[in-house]
C-alpha cells in the first residue's frame, strides 16, 4: 500500500479517536490501563479496520473493472457475430454468381470478384474464418449440418461427400454451420 495513503489513514484515525474519547479519568481503577495505552490500542485497532476496508474496496473495484472489460469484449464479439450472420447470405450470392460465369475476362465478372475478395478481407480482419472442409473429410456435428445422405463406396463411414454451403466461425464459436451431404 502506498505510504502516503497509510499516513493519511493514520491521521484520519487519530482525529476520529480524539473526537470519540472526550472524557479521560485521571484516576485509574485496579487493572485499568493508562489512557495513552488505551489510545494507542484503539488507534491500532481502528487503523487495521480502515486498512482492511480500504483493501477490500480496492479488490472490489479491481474485480468490477475486470468484469466490465470482459462483458464489453463479449458484447463486441456478439455484435460481430450478429452482423456477419446477416452478411453471409450476400457473400454466398457473390460466390454463386462467380461460379456460374464462364468468361473470367469480362469486366463485370472481375468487378464482382473484386467485391467478393473485399468481403472476404473484411471477414478476415474481424476474425471470422470459413470452416475449412474438403470432400472426404470426417463429419463433425459441432461444425457441420448434414442436410442430405448418400450411399457411395468411394467414401468411408460418416465422411463428407459434398459441401453445399460454407460455414463460418469466429473465436471458436460457430456463426453458421457448414451444410454438407454425408456419405454412408
Amino acid at each position: 500500500m502506498d505510504e502516503t495513503i497509510k499516513e493519511e489513514l493514520k491521521e484520519e484515525l487519530k482525529e476520529e479517536l480524539r473526537d470519540e474519547i472526550k472524557d479521560e479519568s485521571p484516576e485509574l481503577q485496579e487493572g485499568e490501563q493508562k489512557p495513552e495505552v488505551l489510545d494507542a490500542v484503539q488507534q491500532d485497532s481502528k487503523h487495521n479496520e480502515m486498512v482492511d476496508r480500504y483493501q477490500r474496496t480496492l479488490a472490489e473495484f479491481d474485480n468490477y473493472r475486470k468484469r466490465t472489460i470482459k462483458e464489453m469484449s463479449t458484447r463486441y464479439d456478439d455484435g460481430i457475430r450478429a452482423a456477419c450472420e446477416k452478411l453471409l447470405p450476400m457473400i454466398d450470392n457473390f460466390e454463386r454468381a462467380l461460379s456460374t460465369h464462364d468468361d473470367k475476362e469480362n469486366g463485370f465478372y472481375q468487378g464482382v470478384a473484386m467485391i467478393a475478395r473485399q468481403f472476404d478481407g473484411i471477414l478476415k480482419d474481424l476474425g471470422v474464418e470459413p470452416i475449412e472442409l474438403e470432400p472426404g473429410g470426417k463429419f463433425d456435428p459441432s461444425f457441420h449440418n448434414a442436410v442430405a445422405h448418400m450411399e457411395d463406396e468411394n467414401f468411408g463411414h460418416s465422411e463428407v461427400a459434398e459441401v453445399l454451403q460454407k460455414g463460418y466461425i469466429h473465436k471458436d464459436k460457430v456463426i453458421r454451420h457448414s451444410m454438407v451431404k454425408v456419405a454412408n
